[in-house]
């Protein structure tokens, strides 16, 4: 059964057009060359509700896939220099791990 990662960032207020130009600019490129967007389902900013989040949703197969991405990741170092620059727009994140319910479509 697949697991759902949902990692959330409180952005600082005022801080979201330099989350998404960092993003933008070095973040995405930087997982698209080092081949890390595979397990992507897709990237979120909050219209309605908490605002200032970004939010993104990964699918893994289980566990040792999702533990084995995310040492890939951060072992990327041109991934792990766009991080440094983000840490400081981000107050607080959140990690959910999710299972599908039995019922309706899986993504």
């Amino acid at each position: 059964m697949a697991i759902y990662e949902k990692r959330t960032y409180d952005v600082i207020v005022g801080h979201m057009p330099d989350v998404v130009r960092l993003y933008e600019e070095e973040g995405w490129p930087a997982m698209v060359a080092g081949g890390h967007t595979d397990n992507l389902v897709g990237y979120f900013v909050s219209d309605t509700g908490r605002l200032h989040q970004l939010v993104h949703l990964w699918r893994f197969a289980d566990d040792a896939e999702r533990r084995a991405f995310w040492a890939r990741l951060f072992a990327d170092a041109e991934f792990m220099k766009f991080a440094i620059q983000l840490r400081p727009n981000v107050a607080s994140q959140d990690v959910q791990m999710l299972t599908s319910a039995p019922w309706g479509p899986q993504p």
